[in-house]
């Protein structure tokens, strides 16, 4: 008897050292991520190569060949996106099983994604079309800190999800941008609320602590955000982000915790690597895979998928519209060829005398050749409405010179159609020589019809320093705008005509 009982502390004491062996012993796993691929599932000109015939990069069949790649050498890995799957291509405009860009989220869930965090242009077309998207997804929507007024989660989004994988237990918590109200159409946002990040991420990792072995916050924020996140948080071990489209070609490590991120639009895979053990990251490498199209196109679900889309955008984009004389190319700081052409489309398309947007707003240069509907549509991809109200001339005056005194310190984020000025700095301040609308000089007293985007609406006071009054919202895209000085103009040849200028 003595002696079953001593075998039986014997196998006990077995048991708990295996059992602590297993626990220390270093698990590794690799993490795939993309994020900001914005409806980029065809590849695109990757026009920063110098050379007359520019390679082609990107979309989902390469990224789909990429990752399968990884996954044969690489069995423990994860997929997961940043946010900001949607606005950058029609296909955002094309509706499949219910919802605007469904299309995307299948093929998505063909490549095999195992999570994803929401991004500001993901809601830039509803929040019910969201929530389809949501659905059609086959893949969990991690994002703990959008919620509704009453702190509850209505996007079908969870506050994080925990992933198995060879016995490893992978905790990822989904973040947004604490700016979405800043980045987003508010028309689109009411109901919801933005907490704080760190405050909620810590919530979190403290909650799955003992649930998992490694701590991944999925965010769309921002690297230099995620490197506030990695410093106002303990227990956090990686960041896979999105929004601020870095490319990283190395992660950042801040504070003990890994930051990654890979850029934009589907041009890059990130992998990291990563060794665990007791809930700490014992050693890592990451890097880019660059999505060059150089793979054979396969006969598969998602080749298919991807034929069919194409075919329904290309119907409906693909065809001439007019010519482009001069390379339309935006600019760093101030007045634009692209901008004047965009904002003159707008006053002309709402009857107005001044039109105005935000350079931000203008995502694409387009050398000079065929102009295409589609090519309209990747410049403006968004759904902003041409509004329109009135100021007063002595309004319209003050107006101007806090866009003069933004100029005048390298700071310019509107484009500006209708009206010119000529100023000088004298004594510290800005002094006008002559300010404009068409050729009359402004009246204080006349009223004059300013004609601008819904979004620059709802962030009047960042943009125009001042809430307009009874706006009113017409049925006309930007786009469509756009689309209509085109085909008037047939061949359009915009120069930058220094709309605003400081006499010297």
């Amino acid at each position: 008897m003595k002696k079953h009982r001593i075998r039986f502390i014997a196998y006990c004491a077995w048991v708990a050292l295996c059992c602590s062996l297993a626990y220390t012993q270093p698990k590794s796993f690799t993490i795939l991520h993309t994020n900001d691929i914005h409806a980029s599932f065809l590849p695109h000109e990757a026009y920063w190569v110098r050379t007359e015939v520019k390679p082609m990069i990107g979309g989902f069949s390469e990224l789909s060949w990429m990752v399968d790649s990884v996954r044969k050498a690489k069995p423990v890995s994860v997929l997961l996106d940043g946010g900001d799957v949607m606005t950058g291509n029609p296909i955002s405009e094309v509706e499949y099983k219910g919802a605007f860009g469904g299309g995307l989220f299948e093929m998505m869930n063909t490549i095999g994604y195992e999570a994803w965090t929401i991004g500001n242009h993901d809601l830039d077309i509803s929040q019910d079309n969201l929530r389809k998207l949501t659905h059609i997804a086959s893949f969990p929507t991690v994002s703990a800190n959008l919620v509704d007024t009453l702190g509850e989660l209505t996007l079908n989004n969870k506050p994080y999800i925990i992933l198995k994988k060879d016995g490893l237990r992978i905790g990822v918590i989904g973040l947004m941008s604490k700016e979405l109200f800043l980045l987003t159409n508010t028309n689109n946002l009411k109901g919801l609320k933005v907490l704080p990040p760190a405050q909620v991420a810590q919530k979190f990792i403290d909650e799955i602590a003992k649930e998992t072995d490694v701590t991944v916050a999925l965010t769309h924020e921002g690297v230099d955000d995620d490197s506030v996140l990695a410093v106002s948080t303990q227990g956090l071990n990686i960041i896979i982000g999105g929004h601020s489209h870095t490319r990283l070609e190395k992660p950042k490590m801040v504070n003990g915790v890994i930051i990654c991120q890979t850029g934009a639009n589907c041009e890059n895979l990130g992998v990291l690597d990563v060794t665990v053990e007791n809930h700490k990251v014992t050693s890592y490498e990451g890097k880019l895979l660059r999505l060059w199209v150089q793979h054979p196109k396969q006969d598969n679900q998602l080749s298919k998928l991807i034929d069919r889309i194409k075919t329904k955008v290309d119907e409906d984009y693909n065809g001439v519209i007019g010519t482009l004389v001069s390379d339309w190319k935006r600019g760093s700081q101030g007045e634009s060829n692209i901008g004047d052409f965009v904002a003159d489309a707008m006053r002309e398309a709402s009857n107005a005398d001044v039109g105005i947007t935000n350079s931000s707003g203008i995502r694409k240069d387009l050398r000079a050749g065929p102009i295409k509907k589609l090519d309209l549509f990747e410049i403006c991809p968004f759904r902003n409405y041409l509004c329109t109200f009135t100021l007063s001339g002595k309004d319209l005056r003050a107006f101007v010179k806090g866009e003069v005194e933004s100029i005048s310190k390298g700071r310019s984020p509107l484009q500006m159609s209708g009206i010119t000025c000529r100023w000088k700095q004298q004594d510290g301040s800005i002094q006008f020589q002559s300010l404009k609308v068409g050729n009359q000089d402004v009246d204080d007293a006349k009223q004059y019809t300013v004609a601008t985007s819904d979004f620059i609406i709802t962030q009047a006071d960042k943009y125009l320093r001042m809430v307009p009054q009874s706006v009113v919202t017409s049925s006309t895209l930007m786009f469509d705008a756009m689309l209509a000085k085109v085909k008037k103009g047939k061949s359009i040849n915009s120069q930058v005509e220094n709309r605003f200028q400081e006499d010297r």
